[in-house]
């Protein structure tokens, strides 16, 4: 990787989803108005090639680096243009700096997106003028043990999934939290979420939607035979634990996010509770949470007239408010 020496110059680090042509245009846009404000920009070495570009043509230099665990070393923050997918592999690639990301949305929903790619000229300025803020969210950390040991260990956005490996078999597992037995389940699965990840798979599985300022962990059993299977929340101290049985007959499977995922046998146990380090998302609008449901969803909300409706009609109309003095 190449770096200027100057410790006071400014870098981005810059992912792009460079599978797609409409990614692509953005990110270069992106290399090209802020280099041309002076700001470092990275990228990773493969991507770069993806776009096609010359580091030596830019002013600054562009950077490159082969390293996804170091490339966002140094940056002030990372821009990250794609859709939610795109932007859970920014937080896999700047977990371990804890770097701002940025998403750039290309994608559907994208939830976790703060820009969409119409407002690509608004956000390079408010990155050159520095006018944003950050937010930290809750994150999962992970770890599967089989015969008590540790196997694997990761860490999740969004969710942590135990499911079972063979369509045809139902999966048997006991939940835990708190060292304490809460129940035993044939089922499809167990999801562990975050208020994050609420929008996302514990959304679409039937779990509540949880704002982000609510600090707490979601389960959800997925299709399960039991009479108690209802969606819960709990503490964001709490360690939840899922046992797979050894009597199963099949196999089970741990995802994370949808991305990263390891094979659990029968005697498998998954341990998820809060992450030592937490997501940092970049904010360019301090919108409302509700505001973004509404945007994200397409909700209706014809007929409201709040307390917020009616001041805004009184200011157009020039009346008095409710109960002010008269």
């Amino acid at each position: 990787m190449t770096s200027a020496t100057d410790e006071t110059v400014r870098r981005v680090l810059v992912l792009a989803h460079t599978g797609r042509s409409e990614a692509r245009d953005v990110a270069r846009a992106f290399v090209k108005e802020l280099t041309g404000h002076g700001i470092v920009v990275r990228l990773l070495r493969h991507e770069a090639d993806d776009l096609d570009l010359a580091p030596a043509d830019y002013q600054p230099s562009v950077e490159l680096t082969d390293s996804e665990s170091d490339a966002s070393h140094g940056c002030e923050l990372t821009v990250v243009i794609g859709g939610d997918g795109s932007i859970l592999r920014a937080a896999e690639v700047t977990h371990q700096r804890s770097t701002p990301v940025l998403g750039v949305n290309l994608g559907h929903v994208g939830f976790l997106a703060e820009a969409e790619h119409e407002d690509v000229a608004a956000t390079i300025d408010a990155i050159v003028q520095q006018r944003y803020t950050t937010e930290d969210r809750l994150t999962l950390d992970v770890k599967a043990y089989v015969g008590g040991r540790l196997v694997y260990a990761t860490f999740a956005v969004n969710e942590a999934s135990v499911e079972k490996a063979a369509r045809e078999r139902m999966l048997e597992v006991v939940v835990e939290i708190d060292d304490r037995p809460l129940s035993r389940w044939g089922c499809d699965g167990v999801v562990c979420a975050t208020p994050t990840g609420s929008t996302a798979y514990n959304f679409s599985a039937g779990g509540p939607i949880v704002w982000p300022q609510v600090e707490a962990l979601c389960i959800v059993p997925l299709s399960a035979h039991a009479l108690f299977a209802r969606p819960m929340v709990v503490a964001p101290s709490s360690v939840i634990a899922i046992e797979v049985l050894e009597g199963n007959q099949g196999s089970g499977v741990l995802w994370c996010d949808g991305r990263r995922s390891v094979d659990l046998p029968p005697g498998a146990r998954i341990e998820v509770s809060r992450g030592q380090r937490p997501v940092r998302l970049v904010r360019l609008h301090q919108a409302p949470f509700t505001d973004r449901l509404v945007a994200k969803f397409g909700l209706s909300v014809e007929g409201w007239r709040g307390a917020a409706a009616e001041r805004r009609q009184l200011r157009q109309s020039g009346g008095t408010a409710r109960g002010a003095a008269q």
